[in-house]
């Protein structure tokens, strides 16, 4: 039920054009995924998405068990009835946000124990568990079950954390085998760090395991722009061709035209809603804050070249107007300018690299952006 195909290669970079099959829909790569970690993405219903040109959402496995819990889910008929969506939908396994919301965790080789942010509760979250609960929630695609370590890192706790991360993925991929599950895709997460020599050892015995894609995960935590762009140097080269590959919680514009450059298909991150609501907007000149001043009598739409329904009907003064009077319409317009800003930078470097020009492409996007090539 799953197939990848990649349709188009850039000869000077690793970007490459693909297409993921799903029981709910293809995805056409490079793609970026708009999150919707607790069953929606913020201020935007499931037709207002599809308007965009989102094919996928990433929604995630710790919040949705905690709440509404799975047995709400369950009884819903899975997770794309109940939040309205019918294409697909891709869970993270709930392992970043064990290691980076909970106030009390301990990790041992069985899973890791932790408290809920909610209501302080206590679970103990297996690998097993993970598939379990993304088993219920019907999603298209399923993360393994990781380790995610704060940068910078010590080596050896790297390296610790990346053992389990891949003893936690033969456990995983051994409950979807157990169970002949085939409507939904296993990929396993690549971790390690800063550190080259990790990665790469992770990505190789992971591919050994064998999973239908693949993602990385633990970056865009703090490192620099070169320190990230390295490890995917790294992943690049080590990491199966011919599956899929998933950059975890990236969405700096300027990030994503690299990392296709770098051989990554799919991207997600909560910035272009979180920066939404706070009026912090990517426009093909770089970013702006429409609550500046200055666009008090800005007439203009929010990026001439944007065919979002907020950049054809609305100008920035009347953004602006919105965000000063308190009302909900300020952080839902730019939310939505913001996705499809994304959605359609990945379009548009998909079709560069249909056509042969991806570096120019890469060089002329950086270039609008303020970044030199």
């Amino acid at each position: 039920m799953f197939e990848f195909e990649i349709t188009a290669k850039c000869r000077t970079t690793g970007a490459r054009a693909g297409k993921l099959v799903t029981p709910h829909g293809t995805i056409e790569t490079p793609a970026f995924m708009p999150v919707g970690t607790q069953a929606t993405v913020k201020a935007m219903t499931p037709p207002e998405l599809k308007e965009i040109g989102a094919q996928v959402i990433l929604c995630n496995t710790y919040h949705l068990y905690l709440r509404p819990g799975m047995e709400v889910i369950e009884l819903a008929g899975g997770l794309h009835l109940f939040m309205g969506w019918d294409r697909p939908i891709l869970t993270d396994s709930g392992g970043f946000q064990v290691f980076s919301l909970s106030e009390l965790r301990n990790v041992t080789g069985d899973g890791v124990e932790f408290r809920s942010h909610i209501d302080g509760s206590r679970h103990f979250m297996t690998p097993e568990l993970s598939m379990e609960v993304q088993r219920s929630l019907g999603s298209d695609i399923v993360m393994c079950f990781d380790e995610c370590v704060k940068l910078p890192a010590a080596e050896d706790v790297s390296l610790a954390a990346m053992g389990r991360t891949l003893k936690w993925a033969e456990r995983c991929r051994d409950f979807f085998s157990s169970r002949g599950i085939q409507n939904q895709a296993l990929f396993g997460i690549v971790q390690g760090a800063l550190f080259g020599d990790q990665r790469a050892y992770c990505s190789k015995r992971l591919a050994e395991i064998g999973f239908d894609g693949y993602a990385v995960g633990g970056l865009s935590v703090g490192e620099t722009h070169e320190e990230m762009y390295r490890i995917l140097d790294v992943t690049d080269a080590t990491l199966p061709r011919a599956k899929p590959r998933y950059l975890m919680g990236v969405g700096m514009p300027e990030n994503l035209i690299e990392s296709v450059a770098r051989g990554v298909d799919m991207f997600d991150c909560v910035l272009p809603t979180r920066n939404g609501r706070n009026g912090n907007l990517f426009t093909s000149a770089g970013r702006i804050n429409i609550k500046n001043a200055r666009f008090e009598r800005d007439f203009s739409p929010i990026d001439e070249t944007c065919d979002c329904y907020a950049c054809k009907n609305f100008t920035r003064a009347y953004v602006r107007h919105l965000y000063r009077s308190g009302e909900i319409l300020a952080a839902r317009l730019c939310s939505w300018h913001n996705l499809r800003f994304l959605v359609r930078m990945m379009q548009n470097a998909r079709n560069a690299i249909i056509e042969g020009s991806y570096p120019k492409f890469r060089s002329e996007t950086l270039a609008v952006l303020g970044i030199a090539a």
